[in-house]
Parts: C-alpha cells; sequence; structure tokens
C-alpha cells in the first residue's frame, strides 16, 4: 500500500467511525484505525481543515464529531475507490494463485503452507480447493493468532517436513518473509505469486 493508499484508508476509516459514533473518543479512534493517538489526532484535525468534520463541544470537556455534507460526500468517494481497488486485487491475485498452482501440479506438490498470514492467504486458501492443492497451514513468525482460516498459524518452521513446497503470502514486506523462508527451506520450494513482483525469486520462471 502506497502513502496515498495509506491515507485514503486511514480518512474512510475515521468517516466511518464518526458516521457510527458522533461522541467516539480520540483514544477509541486510534485503536479502530491501528495507530499511535498522535497520528489518530493529526488525521482528525486534517479531516476538520478540509471540511469534512465539525466539532461540537459536550458537557464533562467531551467533543462530538460530525460528518459535513462534504464529508458524507468524501466517504462514498472513498468507499466506492476501496472496493475498486478490492476487486482489481482480488482478480489480479486470484489469477496469480491459479498460475501458482499449475506450477505445483506440475511438480506434483499438493500440500502447500502458505506463508504469511494477508488477504493473499484467503485467496489462495479459496483457489486451492479447485486444484487439488491442500493448505496445511500458515506460517507467519510475527503473528499472534493460533488459527487462520481454520488452519493452524505456526511461527517456525520446524517439523516442515509435512508439505510439499512453501508458498509466499505476507503483503507486508515480502522480499523480507521470502528471504527468511528460503533460508530455511532451500528457494527451489518456495513459491512467489506474481502479484507480489518477486518473480524473478520464483519458481515461476522455471515453469
Amino acid at each position: 500500500m502506497n502513502t496515498k493508499d495509506k491515507e485514503d484508508s486511514l480518512t474512510l476509516e475515521i468517516l466511518e467511525t464518526i458516521e457510527g459514533k458522533s461522541n467516539v473518543t480520540q483514544r477509541h479512534l486510534a485503536q479502530r484505525m491501528g495507530v499511535a493517538l498522535g497520528l489518530a489526532n493529526s488525521y482528525l484535525k486534517r479531516c476538520v481543515r478540509k471540511g469534512l468534520i465539525k466539532i461540537r463541544q459536550a458537557p464533562a470537556n467531551r467533543y462530538l464529531y460530525y460528518l459535513t455534507p462534504k464529508g458524507f460526500a468524501e466517504k462514498s468517494r472513498l468507499t466506492a475507490e476501496y472496493l475498486s481497488s478490492s476487486f482489481e486485487f482480488y482478480r489480479k491475485a486470484s489469477a496469480s494463485c491459479v498460475e501458482t498452482f499449475g506450477i505445483c501440479k506440475k511438480n506434483g506438490w499438493s500440500r502447500i503452507l502458505l506463508c504469511g498470514v494477508s488477504e493473499l492467504a484467503e485467496i489462495a486458501s479459496l483457489r486451492a480447493q479447485e486444484h487439488g492443492i491442500v493448505i496445511i497451514g500458515i506460517y507467519d513468525p510475527g503473528s499472534d493468532r493460533s488459527r487462520f482460516l481454520d488452519r493452524p498459524v505456526r511461527t517456525t518452521l520446524d517439523g516442515a517436513s509435512d508439505c510439499d513446497a512453501f508458498m509466499l503470502t505476507a503483503l507486508s514486506d515480502p522480499n523480507a518473509r521470502y528471504k527468511d523462508v528460503a533460508s530455511k527451506v532451500g528457494k527451489e520450494k518456495v513459491l512467489v505469486p506474481r502479484i507480489l513482483g518477486l518473480v524473478a525469486e520464483s519458481r515461476l520462471n522455471m515453469g
């Protein structure tokens, strides 16, 4: 996600939250956005300067936030953009997963471990069923989940001999995750979907 996409995403999060609850606190906003309190406050002030939000003081030193007509219009625009980009991502990710599973079939690999809890992992899991691929779990050393998509999340690659290959699905710094996995299992067993932009490192170039 580039800087503009991130800014738009956080702005949309603020507008949606305030639309649903006018007496929301800045701390709640920060938690909802997944950012530090100072950054949430900065984005809130930016929305006020742009005329997207109005602030009204309430009793007990509290504040009420309201979307302006301009704010409602901006929320609609950002929502439409998000849905459009989400569909485009799904289309490209889906095609990349099918291409990757074709390589698996060619090599006789059917048991795959995904590497990275993400939307790409969700799409890979869905498409795998159509191609006779079994997703046995997800490797993600930074995850605090025990399960994802009703499959176990592993924080190490110990005992990884139960799978045929490793499919990269990390969207956050995929290059670092590729190097991590390849250093432990060998790059010849690491599959990189084309959408991640690391095709030069993947088995896809060898098909």
